[in-house]
């Protein structure tokens, strides 16, 4: 029992679903959503405020300009793309507080949330019943 206790605390440690993540934005300042993807997908399409910070730039140099008090979510495509397990592994390497976001810009789509970028989506305003 222990062990399945620490499973789902580590679990919610280290992943938030979109819900959470726009609820922080409302609510918080210190969670900055971290488009890992390349620079064409973040041009075309990227949540609202995202830094793009492709997981193959991501160095001590490209990150030094960066908060540390801060809480990076990481996020690509969705469930088909490991862009953002590949950033969130190495800002946490580099000492940064990292969370991915489950199922990246789709699933925040699918929860109706707008995004931005040469192709937005307006999204719908669902609240997820999270």
């Amino acid at each position: 029992m222990q062990k399945q206790i620490e499973f789902y605390e580590n679990k919610l440690a280290f992943e938030m679903d979109p819900s959470d993540l726009y609820h922080a934005f409302e609510n918080d300042t210190e969670y900055i959503a971290v488009d890992a993807r390349q620079a064409f997908g973040y041009n075309k399409e990227h949540i609202p405020t995202a830094i793009n910070l492709p997981h193959k730039e991501i160095t001590e140099e490209t990150t030094k300009h960066l908060d540390k008090s801060k809480t990076y979510v990481c996020y690509c495509d969705g469930i088909g793309c490991n862009a953002s397990t590949k950033g969130a592994l190495k800002m946490a390497k580099l000492g940064f507080k990292v969370k991915e976001l489950m199922g990246g810009i789709e699933w925040w789509k699918f929860d109706g949330y707008a995004t931005e970028g040469s192709h937005p989506n307006k999204g719908s305003m669902f609240e997820c019943a999270c």
